[in-house]
């Protein structure tokens, strides 16, 4: 059964939260990261697995584009994150999964205005949930939400 367009995008961002998650705590290189995923982690004709879930196929194209993109425009994003964190909070000072999160929502937000940022502020607030119980996805929520009210304004 393959995925809808709207499926595989959103297994693309849960596999570029990993991908970025990976690149920070391991220290590897964007491309490499890119092409493990694809190689090894994404099969196009039967469902992926990620953290022992089973995953419906994946947007390899959009997946790539967001880990690139984060990594090329990383001064900018984390300045657009940081903008909207709490004063006298750093970016470092966040769970290294939260800076995934943010990271690539606010690249997606800032970058892809043909996807609504509704559309993007729940994706990356349903991945939150997947990976914490307590008041994380809150706060993605209002950072990703206060970050599109910039890009609204801009």
């Amino acid at each position: 059964m393959s995925a809808t367009p709207r499926q595989a995008r959103s297994v693309a961002r849960l596999a570029a939260v990993q991908a970025l998650y990976q690149m920070e705590t391991a220290a590897a290189g964007v491309e490499a990261v890119i092409r493990e995923f694809i190689d090894h982690r994404f099969d196009s004709d039967i469902d992926s697995e990620i953290e022992g879930a089973r995953l419906a196929g994946a947007d390899e194209a959009f997946f790539a584009d967001l880990v690139r993109g984060v990594v090329a425009h990383q001064a900018e994003v984390d300045r657009a994150v940081v903008k909207r964190l709490a004063k006298g909070w750093r970016l470092e000072r966040l769970d290294a999964t939260v800076r995934a999160i943010l990271r690539a929502g606010a690249f997606e937000l800032t970058h892809h205005g043909e996807i609504p940022l509704e559309v993007v502020i729940d994706e990356y607030v349903d991945l939150a949930k997947s990976f914490f119980e307590g008041p994380e996805p809150g706060f993605v929520n209002g950072a990703l939400d206060a970050l599109a009210q910039d890009v609204r304004a801009g």
